[in-house]
């Protein structure tokens, strides 16, 4: 009887916690997406196969695609500051890439074959023209192999520090695939996902790795990609891919392929760039690189007239 008094106690408390944790997680959302600051309002809808994403159209001009990075609080806000001097010489396009943003968030495995589909879709469907596109980081990866697929698609391509080839060939290795499994518990996951994902965390990313000046980042800026990753019904599925490296794929054979223009600009501040950048030249040496001082992983939020520039000197 004792024994029994124990696991029922056991049992009570447990369910106590989880209740507790999962009242927890509801509050963070709610507090992260109340200010609504990612308004649905000023876009578009692409209704994809695998859901609806959202996009935006501005300007007149040459089509010209822009894809945001692949991080905590991705999206195409990340275009914010670019976009007003663009859309003067370009009709431009903003894609929030599936899962991330506005776009729809399923509990699902996002994968750079994925992405590759959803671009070529975007530009055949909603873009219906050659184009040229810009990505970052993270998403390099995603117009270079779709490129390789589908090269009638795609013009010139820029990408604004892209990862090393050696981060691009990662693969999910066992602890890879436990930490997605833990992310993926539905109380506990969320709880650590919050955690990584908190107002705190994003801001000392963007002051460290995202800005060369740490004082330039605005908290209207931290409030949008606060908002970002934690808005729709699974947020927390595409970090977890993009973490344990489901995103990433091998591009060196896709580099040597493609016969485009190709762009590769880097913030000159960032450690080892230059050596980073020349990398792919040697499997591509038709490829240019370029380099905007006093920035880091950032410069379309931190100089956008300094990457407007490059824009209009190499895409026109």
């Amino acid at each position: 009887m004792q024994t029994k008094n124990k696991l029922f106690t056991l049992l009570v408390l447990s369910a106590g916690a989880a209740a507790s944790l999962a009242a927890i997680n509801k509050g963070v959302k709610i507090a992260a997406t109340s200010r609504n600051r990612l308004d649905e309002s000023d876009g578009l809808c692409y209704k994809w196969r695998l859901g609806d994403v959202f996009y935006t159209r501005s300007g007149s001009g040459k089509p010209l695609l822009l894809i945001h990075n692949l991080q905590a609080g991705s999206g195409s806000h990340e275009w914010s500051a670019l976009l007003p001097l663009l859309k003067e010489t370009h009709t431009v396009y903003t894609i929030d890439l599936l899962g991330c943003g506005r776009s729809e968030k399923y509990n699902m495995t996002y994968t750079n074959y994925l992405y590759v589909q959803l671009i070529s879709d975007f530009i055949k469907s909603v873009i219906g023209h050659r184009a040229d596109v810009i990505a970052v980081g993270e998403s390099a990866s995603i117009p270079i192999m779709a490129c390789a697929s589908n090269p009638e698609l795609f013009d010139q391509i820029m990408l604004i520090n892209p990862l090393s080839l050696i981060d691009f060939s990662r693969i999910p290795g066992q602890t890879a695939r436990l930490y997605k499994g833990l992310i993926e518990l539905p109380i506990a996951g969320t709880l650590i996902y919050h955690i990584a994902v908190g107002r705190q965390m994003i801001a000392d990313e963007l002051k460290r790795n995202g800005f060369y000046n740490p004082y330039s980042v605005k908290a209207s800026l931290i409030d949008v990609c606060y908002e970002a990753a934690h808005l729709g019904n699974y947020p927390k599925a595409v970090y977890a891919s993009v973490k344990c490296n489901y995103t990433k794929c091998n591009i060196v054979n896709a580099l040597k392929k493609i016969n485009h223009s190709l762009y590769l600009v880097g913030g000159k501040a960032i450690d080892g760039i230059e050596e980073r950048l020349e990398e792919y030249k040697e499997y591509n040496p038709s490829i240019e690189t370029l380099f905007i001082p006093e920035t880091k992983e950032l410069p379309h939020l931190e100089k956008p007239s300094a990457l407007c520039d490059l824009v209009n000197t190499y895409f026109n």
